[in-house]
């Protein structure tokens, strides 16, 4: 699947009259070895797409639980080598379930992007989203990683002018991941206030479909923005179960049964 595919998949599960469930997993945490297990977990409990975090020493954007996840992660080896080995093997098990590496920049400039674009379609990654490359920079992931066929997913926030909104469009995002309140990944929801309408307006300005994540804990949470958004982003709530269960298959089973809660939330 490319980043174009992954567009005509919100299509496809729109038409099932749902909206798209997509998790984020931090890779490499509790160990390296242990991420394809947790992949697979997530594809099997219905997870429509899947955000691999690729662990990072400074994660700026998120809270306390994934900046954690990341730090276990890099103890135990994790990181961008480790991450595109991670979707390969995942790959190499039969799964399709598209794979958005997420993240940030550093990684990707010091391994140089053109040969990380060629890395990450031989893995079978189908996009990005790097949290910490504006929209006015963007171009310098966004034409490499064209040309491989691999799509960005632009952040929109709740500060987002109508005129950055708009410039959203010239990259024809796979979909548009909006930050549905101000602060780190990890704070409390606060509800579906406004969103609708937030989104409708993102709709239109860019015609790609939008996910709405921050704060989505619980079925209730995802169930609240499922009756308006493309698709529904949970993270924190995930890599939370997976620090702590004990062991690697108490890791994939929680998590798993928690994907299959969201899951069934998101029908309309």
């Amino acid at each position: 699947m490319s980043g174009a595919s992954l567009r005509q998949r919100f299509h496809d599960i729109a038409l099932e009259g749902r909206a798209a469930l997509i998790v984020y997993l931090t890779q490499g945490d509790p160990a390296p070895e242990a991420s394809v297990d947790l992949l697979v977990s997530m594809a099997e409990s219905g997870a429509d797409v899947i955000e691999l975090g690729v662990p990072f020493s400074d994660p700026s954007a998120d809270g306390v639980v994934i900046q954690q996840a990341m730090q276990r992660a890099l103890d135990a080896g994790g990181g961008l080598s480790s991450a595109l080995a991670t979707v390969r093997n995942f790959r190499d098990r039969g799964f399709t379930t598209p794979i958005v590496l997420f993240g940030y920049y550093n990684p990707i400039f010091v391994r140089g992007v053109e040969r990380f674009a060629a890395e990450a379609v031989e893995a079978g990654v189908d996009a990005l989203l790097t949290v910490d490359v504006p929209i006015d920079e963007l171009t310098e992931l966004y034409e490499p990683l064209s040309k491989v066929g691999i799509g960005v997913v632009p952040l929109v926030a709740p500060t987002s002018t109508p005129e950055r909104i708009a410039k959203v469009a010239s990259f024809d995002p796979a979909f548009v991941y909006y930050v549905s309140m101000t602060g780190v990944t990890g704070s409390a929801f606060k509800g579906a206030s406004g969103g609708a309408e937030r989104v409708r307006v993102i709709q239109e300005a860019t015609g790609a479909p939008v996910a709405v994540g921050f704060g989505i804990k619980t079925g209730k949470d995802a169930s609240e923005v499922a009756s308006y958004a493309d698709g529904v982003v949970v993270g924190s709530a995930l890599v939370r179960r997976i620090a702590a269960a004990e062991g690697v298959e108490q890791a994939c089973l929680s998590a798993g049964e928690l994907g299959a809660e969201l899951r069934a939330a998101m029908k309309r």
